[in-house]
């Protein structure tokens, strides 16, 4: 075998070895933190259905506010990467810093909101008479670990900018665990009920905020980088967030949107939309780590100048994204008739669910080039055509949608436009990345 044919081959099994060591620990930490709502469910549950209800509706709100502000992990990890690609660790962890400031600054700005405004917040939300008490409370007690929730974010951001996707599940795992045994604790042993289940979460969120910190503080010291706060730093770091911010907006109204159209439809409907959509986060997961590795590994070598690297990594990753996608698709396919029962027995339910099913299945393969492609270009930081290509998407999107139950489609045809979203976002991330104009490279964009 020539050197010429062996170096391809060589070059892809480096790839694979960086995206498997990167992308198997985020998807252990993705996957962690769901569990965290599980685990307060199946205990709030026991209390009380009045109880398990508020809780449903204030870890919604909290969820939701969490996600709008994931662009602190994703700016953080491209930001961090480039500089660790250009050989600069003090200023890598110098921008991680200021990532995590604007994360306290961005949480104190949202506990001042919330603490005042949760029982009109839980109101706007329909929440029950019997329901609305135990929202608020669980609500307000839980906004104070907020900070915490988005200085995990930022601090995830700063390890995967440094290519550590093995503490975040550490944290995480440790996190998961911390918050199960305190919810026992609190709820019965402490007879705090509902209360108590805030708390612990509140405490098991510190917690992991704190282990973050001793992480990032060891090495801002060991490379002489500083701990204050720089007003400059904090301010760039909110102006990357911005185009991140608008494109997680975008994303989430195409989800309300969907769910929205879905309650049109019937009961049926909609509970069978629940399901799926559950099913749909999970593969996300899966799909989502691959991502990560891409904003971690561009970045580097956008930050090491290395233009042909990145391009050879992200055609690997896309070659990634599609394998997983396939794998994923066909696995959907043969669980159905497993999958299914353990959310319904409702025949009406399954039936409605069924064939919207095969649509997933069959939209994998494009899911998995959407997400690669959109970490690649988070990898590279180019956030504001990642912004107007989600606008856009949500422009094609919403009329179609809205289309569905005014001509007489079902559940079926709502999950056909969720793939003509997917493929629209598929389109726009792969003339961008044809086009090479997220090839920017040096030590910040």
């Amino acid at each position: 075998m020539t050197q010429a044919s062996a170096t391809p081959k060589a070059t892809r099994r480096q790839h694979d070895r960086e995206i498997v060591a990167l992308a198997v620990p985020a998807f252990g930490a993705l996957v962690a933190e769901p569990l965290f709502v599980m685990a307060d469910s199946a205990i709030v549950g026991h209390l009380g259905t009045a109880q398990l209800a508020g809780l449903g509706i204030a870890s919604a709100l909290l969820t939701t506010a969490v996600s709008i502000f994931v662009f602190l992990a994703y700016a953080t990890t491209a930001a961090v990467a480039r500089r660790v690609g250009a050989g600069d660790l003090q200023a890598a962890i110098r921008q991680g810093m200021d990532g995590i400031w604007l994360a306290l600054l961005l949480g104190a700005a949202v506990i001042a909101v919330v603490l005042p405004a949760a029982p009109s917040i839980v109101e706007l939300f329909g929440a029950s008479d019997t329901a609305a008490p135990y929202a608020t409370t669980y609500l307000r007690i839980s906004a104070l670990g907020i900070p915490a929730m988005l200085v995990v974010l930022a601090s995830t951001g700063v390890l995967r900018g440094l290519q550590d996707t093995k503490t975040p599940l550490y944290v995480a795992i440790a996190g998961f665990a911390a918050n199960a045994v305190l919810n026992v604790g609190l709820v019965y042993g402490a007879g705090l009920g509902i209360a108590g289940s805030a708390w612990g979460t509140v405490i098991a969120q510190c917690g992991m905020a704190a282990a973050y910190l001793v992480v990032v503080v060891r090495g801002a010291r060991r490379h002489g980088a500083s701990l204050r706060p720089d007003a400059l730093g904090i301010r760039a770091s909110a102006q990357a967030g911005v185009p991140l911010l608008v494109r997680t907006l975008s994303l989430r109204a195409i989800l309300m949107i969907a769910t929205a159209v879905a309650a049109r439809l019937g009961d049926a409907d909609i509970a069978a939309h629940q399901i799926i959509l559950s099913l749909w986060s999970l593969l996300a997961f899966a799909l989502d780590a691959i991502a990560i590795a891409g904003q971690a590994i561009i970045g580097r070598y956008l930050g090491a100048d290395d233009t042909d690297g990145a391009r050879q990594a992200c055609r690997r990753m896309v070659e990634w994204g599609i394998a997983v996608g396939v794998a994923l698709g066909v696995l959907v396919v043969l669980s159905r008739p497993l999958f299914l029962p353990l959310f319904t027995g409702d025949s009406t339910v399954k039936d409605a669910a069924l064939p919207a099913l095969v649509i997933v299945a069959l939209s994998q393969p494009i899911s998995g080039v959407v997400f690669v492609l959109d970490g690649v270009l988070m990898g590279a930081g180019d956030g504001p055509y990642l912004a107007k290509a989600m606008i856009l998407t949500l422009v094609v999107f919403a009329p179609v949608a809205l289309l569905v139950p005014a001509l007489g489609g079902g559940l079926t045809a709502l999950w056909a436009t969720m793939t003509l979203m997917m493929t629209v976002r598929m389109l726009t991330l792969w003339l961008r990345s044809r086009s090479g104009r997220w090839l920017v490279t040096g030590a910040t964009r």
